[in-house]
Formats: structure tokens, sequence, C-alpha cells
């Protein structure tokens, strides 16, 4: 490009060089020739009134009295009447110029010059404007050097950045060139950038995500799995393969609300359901982790609720707070379901140290543990309550209360708040 750019550039100004040049000269000539003219004309008219003032007063006329009066290099010759000719100078041969003029005695004087040097001042013009169009020839392909690499530097760039992005490098450059075209293709680059980063962005969220969300329903099912294996028993393989079932139909449920999730995170499948088959599904499951670790898990509360939201994603949030609780917490941990206004609230609790308190405003925060984890289980929680218009939040740092608030559906029969569930 930047060669066609120079070539280009080059062309246009050797052709507007060539025109106005050969009209410059054709000008120039036809000044020069018409100058030199007019100077041996004014040179014969000078010599007649030199010969007509001498031949009145009675002067002599010759050559050597006239000799002064005609410039070198020019030939001059007086015809009188009645007397000889006189000749100043060597007469040219050749292409000669030449001036003509009568005096009033009848004299005629004549004023010739050579053509060479017309010829000559010709030439020193012709060697002016051939510098002058040297000059603006050179200048012109520094102007064009610098305008090529002016627009294509730019276009090189812009193509250095296209490559990055095919290469997976979404970083935008912000680079702008002062030509608007240019700049337009620019912004559209850095918005393709910045549109592919938040797609890489969200598929790596989508996969962290999964594998944290992930594994413990797929160690749950691999326990269940091995308790087949192991028994013989027809009727504890129904009930385990019947709870396996049902695991199988949660991990399901969490693909499917992870990538809507990834889709928009604000879309949500709420409904009306029963709070407390939730709390009850998550004990169940995780009631055997805690007896192996030598830790209790019970539930109290406000019975009968039921609340608006997706079931699944409320059951991930409880699998969250409780996996927080069993790998950072201690003691027995509690849930208790309570109303405030028009919410419905379970809160998760234990008697574990609680969370430090240089963590309590970030516990929320993507790849913020207390401990060697991935700090993604909590960010998920949150983001999964936040989609069905719930919030996740941490009511007290020690002993630690995180608190799930949903929203209620109304009913016409309550039951009373005083009521309790103890959970064996």
């Amino acid at each position: 490009m930047r060669r066609r750019l120079i070539s280009s550039t080059l062309a246009v100004v050797l052709i507007v060089i060539a025109v106005f040049g050969v009209s410059l000269v054709i000008v120039e000539t036809r000044t020069i020739s018409a100058s030199a003219q007019e100077s041996v004309d004014s040179e014969a008219l000078r010599l007649v009134s030199i010969v007509d003032s001498r031949l009145l007063g009675g002067d002599r006329v010759n050559a050597k009295v006239l000799s002064e009066q005609v410039a070198k290099k020019r030939y001059a010759r007086i015809e009188i009447p009645g007397r000889d000719t006189v000749e100043i100078g060597e007469r040219p041969t050749g292409s000669v110029l030449r001036g003509r003029a009568t005096g009033e005695e009848g004299e005629t004087v004549t004023v010739e010059e050579t053509r060479s040097s017309v010829t000559r001042e010709v030439g020193r013009t012709l060697l002016i404007i051939g510098a002058v169009a040297l000059l603006a020839v050179i200048a012109a392909a520094l102007l064009a050097v610098r305008q090529a690499n002016r627009l294509a530097s730019p276009l090189t760039d812009l193509a250095e950045t296209a490559e990055r992005l095919g290469s997976g490098d979404p970083r935008p450059r912000h680079r702008r060139y002062a030509v608007p075209e240019l700049d337009r293709v620019a912004d559209v680059l850095d918005s393709s950038a910045e549109r592919i980063a938040r797609m890489l962005t969200a598929e790596r969220r989508l996969a962290a995500d999964a594998s944290h969300q992930l594994r413990t329903p797929l160690t749950a099912l691999s326990m269940r799995l091995e308790e087949i294996s192991v028994t013989d028993d027809l009727d504890t393989v129904k009930e385990e393969a019947q709870i396996a079932l049902t695991q199988v139909e949660r991990l399901t449920d969490v693909v499917e609300r992870l990538l809507t999730n990834a889709r928009d995170p604000r879309t949500g499948s709420a409904v009306a359901f029963d709070l407390d088959e939730v709390v009850k599904q998550q004990i169940e499951e995780w009631r055997p982790a805690y007896r192996s670790a030598g830790r209790a898990i019970v539930c109290s509360g406000r019975p009968g609720m039921r609340a608006v939201a997706t079931p699944g994603a409320v059951a991930q949030v409880l699998a969250a707070l409780i996996e927080n609780s069993l790998m950072h917490g201690g003691g027995t941990v509690a849930l208790r379901t309570r109303v405030t206004g028009n919410q419905a609230v379970i809160e998760v609790t234990d008697e574990g140290p609680g969370v430090p308190a240089d963590l309590g405003a970030r516990i929320f925060e993507r790849t913020i543990s207390g401990r060697n984890s991935t700090g993604i289980g909590l960010a998920v929680a949150r983001d999964l309550a936040e989609a069905d218009g719930g919030r996740l939040e941490l009511l007290q740092q020690q002993p630690p209360v995180f608190a799930l608030f949903l929203s209620r559906e109304a009913r016409t029969r309550r039951s009373s708040e005083d009521a309790q569930r103890p959970v064996r």
C-alpha cells in the first residue's frame, strides 16, 4: 500500500509539473525573445537619434565616435545618403536579432545581435525551472512517503489488533490515529475486543461454576452407588437407587441453571414451592457427610412457608452454605426459617470461629476464601439468589450467620410463628 500511495502521489505531481513546466518554458522563451528584440530595437532608435543630432550639428559621424554607443557583442551599420556606410563591431553570422530605425536626415541604422545570447538566457531559465521542478519532486516524494506511512502504519496496527483478537487476546488497545475512517475501524475493533473478553470471561466463569457446583452432587452420587455395590439387600438397593435418581435430577437442574445464568444472569424460572421440602432434602443429603465428620445438622423455625423462587436454585444456595459450614465452620450447623415482612428467610449458622474480620465485606467476591478453597461457592450462591429476585447476606460474622431472603407467597391459613420442627 505504501508503494501505491507513493507512486500515485508522485505521478500526480509529475503530471502537474510537466503541464505547468512546459507552459512556463514556452512563456519564458517567448518573453526572453521579445525582450531581446525590444532591446535591439531600442538601441537602433537610440543610435539613430544620436546620428540625427550630430548631423544637424555638423559633427562628424564615424565608427570611432559611435563605437562607445553600441553595446558589446552587437553589430551596428549606419547608412547615410551621400556618405560612406559606418559599421561598428563584428557582424554576426547565423540566426540574428535585427533592429532597424530611420532618422530625420534619411539615415538608416541597423543593429544586429546573435540569437546565442537569447539561447543562453533561455538555457539559464530552463535550468532554474528544472531545479525548482526537481525540488518540487523531492518535496512531493518526502510528503508522499510521510503520508503513506501515516496511512499505512495505522492499517498495519489495525491488522495486528485483528490478528491479536483472532489469536485469543481480547485486550482493547484504545489507539486512535486522527483519521476519522481509521478511528471508526479502531472503535469497532475495541468494541469487538470488549465483547470477546466478556464472552471469554463468561465461558471461564461457567466452567469454574460448573466444576464447583457439580463436585458435591457427584460425590454424593458416588457414595450412593458405592452403597448399592456393597449391599445385597434389595430394599436398600431400591432406596439408594431412588436417592441416586433424585440426585441425578438435581445434577440436571444444576447444569440447566448454570447454562441459564451464563446466557443471562437475570433470567429466572421462579415458582411458588414448599420451602420445607427443599430444607428437608438438603438436611437428608448432607447428614451422612456431617455424621462422618462427627458433627450434626438440624433445622428449626416456622414450618409450612411457601416461597417464590426456583427450587433447584434455592437448593444450590443452601448446599453452598451447608458445605461452607462443613469446610470452614465447627460444631452443629443449624438451619432456621423465619418471616420478615413479605419475605421468607432461611438462616444457616454454626458454632465455628466465624468469618475473619478482614473478609467480612468481601466474602461473596470470587476467589475470596478463608482457607485454600476456590472461593467460588458463595459468589455463585449469591448470583443464584439474585437471579430469582432474592438476596444472600452475611448477617453476623462471629458466630457466622448467613441468611437467604426470598419472596414469600401469601397464604390464607398461617401456622403459629412459634412452632418448632425438631429434626433427628
